[in-house]
């Protein structure tokens, strides 16, 4: 197959849920041959957590469609350019002083992909409906799990697993993961770029049932947003995915 052949079906979803304002931000912007997909999940209050998510969205894709390009070089500029505006954005404005955000962001081209992510929101890689891998989170409760004190799994109920510990904007530098050398993308790989509002009331087991009875990325997320709903609890965060499925 070559890879021209790649095509990419996303969908997404992004929902206040229990809260009064919705401050995840997702968004995507195809290319010929891929494209770039941005999920930010906004920290620092009302209005300002919501103000840094959508100044990082828009930032990574408008520095993609100047530049569209698969490589770790890429990558770095773009999340640096988002950073960058969310400080100038910051400067002189006390009501956003604190604002931030966390990001996930996953970039397409000629047949690969490579991805990055600053605190908790996630990308889970499926390949033929299994979990090939995912981020692992800048939180006080991952570390704690590096550390050997928990189980991955108790991430999802820790009492700080809101403790992030990586922003895209924070720090004297980008202090971003990337993903490393870029993978080759095959026909039935998926992925899922989530904040944690989603991750935390579906588990790793939940996103491969729905992506094997799915036939499109859109039905995989209403799967997925099924499971959410039957146990999201009063007052619950807001929840927020892109889901990526490529394809012949």
């Amino acid at each position: 197959m070559s890879e021209s052949a790649l095509a990419f079906d996303t969908a997404i979803l992004s929902s206040q849920g229990g809260r009064e304002a919705n401050q995840d931000e997702a968004r995507h912007l195809p290319s010929p041959d891929g494209g770039c997909w941005v999920l930010c999940d906004g920290l620092g209050g009302y209005g300002g957590g919501e103000t840094a998510a959508r100044i990082g969205v828009n930032s990574i894709l408008q520095s993609f469609a100047l530049h569209a390009e698969c490589s770790e070089s890429a990558l770095r500029m773009y999340l640096e350019s988002a950073r960058q505006a969310i400080l100038a954005e910051r400067a002189g404005k006390p009501h956003l002083s604190a604002m931030d955000s966390t990001v996930v962001v996953l970039v397409a081209s000629g047949g690969r992909a490579l991805w990055a992510h600053a605190g908790d929101s996630r990308l889970y890689w499926f390949r033929s409906a299994r979990l090939e891998t995912q981020t692992r989170d800048h939180s006080l409760p991952q570390a704690l799990v590096g550390a050997g004190k928990i189980s991955p799994r108790e991430i999802r109920f820790h009492e700080d697993r809101n403790k992030v510990l990586r922003t895209l904007a924070g720090g004297e530098t980008l202090r971003a993961d990337l993903s490393g050398e870029a993978i080759h993308l095959k026909s039935g790989d998926a992925f899922l770029l989530a904040s944690d509002g989603l991750w935390e009331l579906v588990d790793e087991t939940e996103m491969e049932v729905e992506l094997a009875r799915s036939t499109s990325a859109e039905a995989w997320l209403k799967g997925l947003e099924t499971c959410l709903r039957a146990r999201a609890f009063s007052g619950h965060d807001n929840y927020s995915a892109i889901a990526v499925r490529v394809n012949e």
